[in-house]
C-alpha cells in the first residue's frame, strides 16, 4: 500500500512539475506573423517607428510577451545594410492589449568622436537568448548588439544587456585594435545575478572572442570573478 502511495505522490508531483515546465516557450515570429500582429495603426499606437528586424513570442509565469528588434536603415558605403540606431520593446501582451515592459534604445557615435568613427548598429541576434536559467518561472531575455567602426567590430562598441526580475544589468565594451584601447564596464548590479545567468553571460563573451566579433581585456574572466566595474589591459 506505501509502495503504490509513493508511486502516486511522485506521479503527482512529476505532473506538477511537468505542467510548469510547459508554460515556458519562445518563438521567433516570421515575417507573415510580425506583419499580421503588428499592424501599421499598432506600430503607431506603441511608437514603433523603425522597421522590425525581428519579432519574437514568449510565455512564462508573467504572460505571453512579445519582444519587437527595430533598426534605423541609413546610406553608408561601407556596407550593404547600415543602421544608425536600434530600438527594441518587450510588451507585455494581456486582454488584447500590447503594454511595454521594457525598451532599449541606442545609435552611432556622432561624425568625429573621440573614440572612433562609427558607421552602423545591429543586433547580434546570434547570441541573443531566451531562458529561465534559474528555474524560477520567469525568462530572463539576453540582448546583445554592437557598432561598426573604421575597422568593422575591432574598434567599435558592444553592450550586453540582462534583464531579470524587470530589472537591467549592462556590460559595456569599447573595442579597439590596440591592447590600450580595450576597456569593458560592467553594472554592480550583474554580480547580484544568479550564478548560473553570469557563467552563461560569460559563455556568451567567450563566443563573441571566437568569432572574432571582439576581444575582451586579456584578464577579463578573473576580474569578474573579483567584480571589478571596470577593467582594461592595464
Amino acid at each position: 500500500m506505501r509502495t503504490i502511495v509513493t508511486i502516486l505522490v511522485t506521479f503527482i508531483v512529476s505532473t506538477i512539475g511537468f505542467s510548469q515546465n510547459t508554460i515556458l516557450s519562445s518563438n521567433p515570429l516570421t515575417e507573415h506573423e510580425i506583419n499580421s500582429i503588428f499592424t501599421d495603426s499598432l506600430k503607431t499606437k506603441l511608437e514603433i517607428n523603425y522597421s522590425v528586424y525581428r519579432a519574437y513570442e514568449y510565455n512564462d509565469k508573467g504572460g505571453k510577451h512579445f519582444i519587437v528588434m527595430t533598426e534605423n536603415k541609413v546610406k553608408c558605403d561601407e556596407r550593404k545594410d547600415c543602421f544608425d540606431a536600434i530600438k527594441v520593446f518587450c510588451l507585455l501582451y494581456k486582454n488584447g492589449q500590447y503594454d511595454l515592459e521594457w525598451n532599449v534604445t541606442d545609435f552611432i557615435l556622432p561624425k568625429g568622436n573621440e573614440v572612433s568613427e562609427e558607421y552602423s548598429i545591429s543586433i547580434w541576434t546570434k547570441y541573443f537568448e531566451l531562458n529561465d536559467h534559474d528555474n524560477d518561472g520567469f525568462i530572463d531575455p539576453i540582448i546583445v548588439y554592437g557598432t561598426f567602426a573604421m575597422n568593422g567590430t575591432s574598434d567599435g562598441r558592444i553592450k550586453i544587456l540582462v534583464y531579470h526580475n524587470g530589472k537591467k544589468s549592462a556590460i559595456r565594451h569599447q573595442n579597439g585594435t590596440l591592447d590600450f584601447e580595450r576597456n569593458t564596464q560592467v553594472d554592480e548590479s550583474y554580480y547580484q545575478l544568479p550564478k548560473v545567468i553570469q557563467d552563461n553571460v560569460q559563455l556568451i563573451m567567450k563566443n563573441i572572442t571566437e568569432d572574432e566579433n571582439g576581444i575582451f581585456p586579456y584578464n577579463w574572466k578573473n576580474d569578474m570573478e573579483n567584480q571589478k566595474l571596470n577593467f582594461d589591459e592595464n
